[in-house]
């Protein structure tokens, strides 16, 4: 496949600029680069998903069967895509098929599922399910699995497809170790051994060995191709770590005052299935709590429920301050910051980042009415506080995805909350962005916030952190103040 000269614009702005890039069958490119530095439209372009500005003709090529063809339309069957956006296309339609309905659609190269699976399928879709050991999650609805979950069944559905080519955008993210090393496993097996990938990634950590190139972009441009060597464990983290610890350290804040949200033997059941069992624990202002766990442990649905998605089974209550009978819950949400992955495909993509911000004054989806000037100017301070001043007017969906994962951190922060819930706030996002948002969250947390986040990454862990949340099968392993 060859890319020359490629230019791409999306919304007046570049995206990509003099893309020339050859790659070989069987090479396998991993990508580095910052938020907003070209990665996901560059998986895009090749895929035939995007289309780049008018070029010569030749300029993007592919050949297939020792034939040049042109037209990427005529080889879709060639890719697979798996990325954050395809994951979020099943929230924004509801698309709540079963696992194995969902791997399936692989076998026929369809979004949904057109017909019953042959006899022939059917073990296909199970060997790919017990591939990532996701073999018991068959049966279950997709929309009540977990982020990494959901993740590794679609990649089993990518190589349903039986592609020559894998595009895999921050595959590794909301993995825990277990999976995350499963699937580096799975990159040193058989079935990858001749395999060709292209692959991005925040951290360089997360490089499978078996790569055999590095492409680095920055603002739309390729800075630099090269041999890739592994080099050991390279922690790309690792400069927000230095700079944290030349920080001065910030004094323990006052916890004092009514608990915000107090969990009495919570259960939750979704799809008739439980989820979570038996919870308890009260989090208070100037707190840092910390949910960790397993992929499908509970963290997500714990966030939700504490916003007020998911209600508590009979015989559990959840306490938040300021909810009484008779007020409605949107009252507490207007005090309450929240960050998601399904946010991702909610919020409308044509809507500005400046609405998208004022929609988080108004604890709404999207705008009934339009922003007032103090609406306005709050936002665009919000906006400015996450790097993101300049984009007011570009649209939520002309984002990258660790952009827009800062926008929804904008849309949170801008009501100075007194509850803000994260849920795997770093992911997607570059090393730079994350020392300083988790730095931003040490000040919220000092100056009296309460912050509940879950993650899989012991180095996201703000240094105000106070208590911690070990999930293990919907259940509390260990719930109170930070061990170690």
């Amino acid at each position: 496949m060859q890319l020359q000269g490629l230019q791409l614009h999306r919304d007046g702005r570049a995206v990509l600029r003099d893309i020339d890039w050859t790659l070989q069958p069987g090479e396998r490119w991993a990508v580095l680069g910052a938020n907003g530095a070209g990665k996901t439209q560059l998986l895009k372009l090749i895929s035939g998903a995007v289309w780049p500005d008018p070029q010569p003709a030749g300029a993007r090529r592919y050949r297939i069967r020792d034939e040049w063809q042109t037209a990427p339309h005529a080889l879709l069957d060639e890719f697979a895509y798996l990325g954050p956006e395809r994951q979020d296309r099943y929230d924004r339609y509801e698309w709540n098929f079963t696992a194995q309905a969902v791997v399936g659609t692989g076998c026929t190269r369809s979004d949904i599922p057109l017909r019953p699976l042959r006899p022939l399928e059917k073990r296909r879709v199970l060997q790919w399910l017990r591939q990532f050991d996701v073999e018991a999650l068959a049966r279950r609805r997709f929309l009540t699995l977990s982020q990494g979950q959901r993740r590794l069944v679609l990649l089993a559905r990518a190589m349903a497809t039986r592609p020559q080519w894998l595009l895999l955008d921050e595959l590794f993210g909301g993995l825990d170790d277990a999976h995350r090393t499963r699937v580096m496993r799975w990159f040193a097996g058989p079935a990858m051994r001749r395999a060709s990938w292209v692959l991005t990634t925040h951290r360089e950590e997360d490089i499978p060995a078996q790569t055999t190139h590095l492409l680095r972009l920055a603002g739309g441009r390729i800075l630099s191709r090269e041999r890739w060597k592994p080099r050991g464990s390279v922690i790309a983290s690792a400069r927000r770590d230095v700079l944290r610890a030349l920080a001065p350290k910030r004094p323990e804040p006052k916890r004092a005052g009514r608990p915000i949200i107090q969990c009495e033997r919570v259960s939750i059941f979704r799809d008739w299935q439980p989820i979570l069992r038996d919870l308890s624990f009260v989090v208070r202002p100037g707190e840092c709590w910390v949910i960790h766990g397993a992929n499908g442990a509970g963290k997500t649905t714990l966030l939700r429920a504490l916003y007020g998605d998911f209600p508590a089974a009979l015989g559990g209550h959840i306490r938040r301050r300021g909810i009484e009978p008779g007020v409605p819950l949107e009252q507490f949400q207007k005090r309450c910051g929240w960050v998601a992955p399904h946010l991702h495909a909610l919020h409308p993509a044509g809507q500005s980042l400046r609405d998208l911000v004022v929609s988080g004054l108004r604890a709404s989806v999207g705008l009934d009415a339009a922003p007032s000037r103090t609406e306005r100017t709050r936002a665009k301070a919000a906006l400015a506080d996450f790097d993101l001043g300049r984009r007011a007017e570009a649209t939520f969906g002309s984002l990258s995805y660790g952009q827009a994962r800062r926008a929804l951190l904008a849309r949170a922060s801008v009501t100075r909350p007194a509850l803000l819930l994260l849920d795997e706030p770093c992911a997607g996002i570059d090393s730079e962005t994350r020392v300083q948002l988790i730095t931003d969250i040490d000040r919220l947390v000092a100056a009296g916030t309460a912050v509940v986040m879950s993650t899989h990454h012991r180095d996201e862990w703000p240094m105000a952190t106070t208590h911690e949340i070990e999930l293990v099968a919907g259940r509390t392993a260990y719930a109170g103040r930070k061990r170690g």
